[in-house]
């Protein structure tokens, strides 16, 4: 397989848009503790901290789902394998409204070491594998747990037959990158203001933060693609965090926003890949 090159001097969006702007979620699963932790003692399991993560497969996968449904929108969803494992019916639901389910490691606070790609190698087939029997559709992205992928996951994925991989945050446009195993299209992160784990959990921001950062970020990049340089931007909603109902009205004031404009994409970031290498034929929603 080859990838057609995007180019900074006539990147272009499907239809002419303006801007493309995708929602990610995050369903995930922990061997420790999650992201919020009230445990200081290292290697101590916080039981706390991991049943606030299980709140994002009890009750906030199916807010955000019920949201993305009134809302018409289809969106990515970074799974942990284990997250896969231990809620099926989540996973599965997700892919059936027409979401597209994304490779995340298999624990989210467990990373792999450049020093053992035998190891990733293993952990990657096995997550391939859980999410494509929860889901019934395999995977053709991955970002790693952090987004702290080895310095030999790129070839890993490209010869398990991923298309793309959300591990990098040094641009914000696709582009093709070679690996070992052939190409590989990089999506990277352009989400950081608009990440509910960095601008609210973390910070101890107002909601509102949310939005102010996404109308900021989608004005000045509506305006680059109004001059023919059109861009992309990202909202992201980990299950147990942007699940909450504290959030779910920020949301809907993002996308309301973002509907105030003509010449709007909302793909999910699969289709960005797809419409970024210049292939057809990879179906989202194909059967594993």
């Amino acid at each position: 397989m080859s990838f057609a090159r995007p180019d900074r001097s006539n990147w272009k969006l499907p239809d002419s848009a303006r801007i493309a702007v995708s929602v990610n979620l995050a369903l995930e699963a922990f061997r420790h503790k999650s992201q919020l932790t009230l445990e200081a003692r290292p290697g101590k399991t916080d039981h706390f901290s991991l049943s606030y993560a299980e709140y994002g497969a009890r009750a906030g996968i199916w807010r955000i789902l019920d949201l993305l449904d009134e809302l018409g929108l289809k969106a990515s969803m970074s799974t942990n394998g284990k997250a896969a494992e231990l809620y099926p019916d989540a996973v599965r639901a997700v892919a059936q409204a027409g979401h597209e389910v994304v490779g995340h490691g298999w624990e989210n606070d467990v990373l792999n070491e450049d020093a053992d790609p035998e190891k990733e190698l293993e952990e990657i087939r096995r997550v391939t594998e859980a999410i494509a029997s929860a889901a019934g559709v395999r995977p053709v992205g991955w970002t790693s747990p952090g987004s702290a992928g080895s310095q030999n996951t790129l070839d890993l994925l490209a010869g398990e037959g991923y298309i793309w991989n959300g591990d990098q945050a040094n641009d914000d446009l696709p582009y093709s990158v070679p690996t070992k195993n052939g190409p590989m299209m990089i999506l990277p992160r352009v989400n950081m203001p608009q990440n509910d784990l960095i601008m609210w959990a973390k910070a101890n921001n107002p909601p509102g933060v949310i939005f102010e950062s996404f109308k900021d970020t989608f004005d000045e990049l509506y305006a680059e693609g109004r001059k023919g340089s059109p861009k992309w931007v990202e909202i992201v909603l980990h299950a147990h965090m942007g699940g909450r109902p504290t959030l779910i009205p920020t949301v809907r004031r993002c996308i309301a926003y973002a509907r105030q404009h003509e010449g709007v994409w909302f793909p999910r970031k699969g289709d960005i890949a797809r419409w970024a290498a210049g292939i057809e034929g990879i179906d989202l929603g194909a059967r594993a």
